[in-house]
């Protein structure tokens, strides 16, 4: 289903569902990711809804909320079919690392962040295929994307993320594109995700 014009970067607030026969197959990612093959079976078998909620708020520990200026913050409840309870995110776009754990991915650091056009990512397949017209620049300096980067503690992994808008089958849709990297392997994944509510 084609995200509505008001839907952009910087308002992504809603229900989306990732399009599985429009995404790219999650499973090696995991597997980089050194999840089990269960837990990998598992999560591969449901399609995840996505309860995003973003607002202007002061910024998270270890920012000092009291001299830091108001920053966007992004957080996502994700579920899978049959209420299989998923990750929550939390996401504070001021750039500063910030620790996280959960049952899925550990114990891991991230950073996210606004970029103004794709060109500012280097990476060739994240910075592909991205709507960058006046219509997307919402962030609030006109920015076009979001830039997320992940590293885990434990399993010697990093994700990185672009999040934006591209025309899939010719239609407007939110999608992230991924990079998940450990020493020399690399998986690229496309997730294409359908606005419900």
């Amino acid at each position: 289903m084609a995200a509505p014009a008001n839907k952009t970067i910087g308002d992504l607030s809603g229900k989306w569902v990732m399009n599985k026969s429009l995404s790219s197959d999650v499973d090696p990612g995991l597997k980089l990711q050194n999840m089990s093959y269960l837990t990998r079976k598992l999560i591969t078998s449901v399609t995840l809804t996505l309860d995003i909620k973003q607002f202007s708020a002061p910024p998270s520990p270890p920012a000092d909320a009291d001299s830091a200026p108001v920053v966007i913050h992004i957080e996502i409840d994700q579920t899978g079919t049959g209420g299989m309870k998923g990750t929550s995110e939390k996401r504070c776009l001021d750039n500063v690392f910030r620790d996280h754990k959960d049952w899925l991915f550990g114990h891991v650091k991230g950073q996210t962040r606004w970029v103004s056009s794709a060109e500012e990512v280097e990476d060739a397949f994240l910075k592909s295929g991205w709507l960058e017209g006046e219509e997307e620049k919402t962030g609030p300096n006109g920015e076009t994307h979001v830039l997320s980067y992940v590293e885990s503690y434990t399993d010697g992994w990093t994700a990185t993320q672009v999040w934006g808008f591209k025309t899939i089958e010719g239609v407007r849709r939110h999608v992230r594109n991924v990079v998940i990297a450990k020493g020399s392997e690399r998986v690229e994944l496309q997730l294409v995700y359908d606005y419900l509510s």
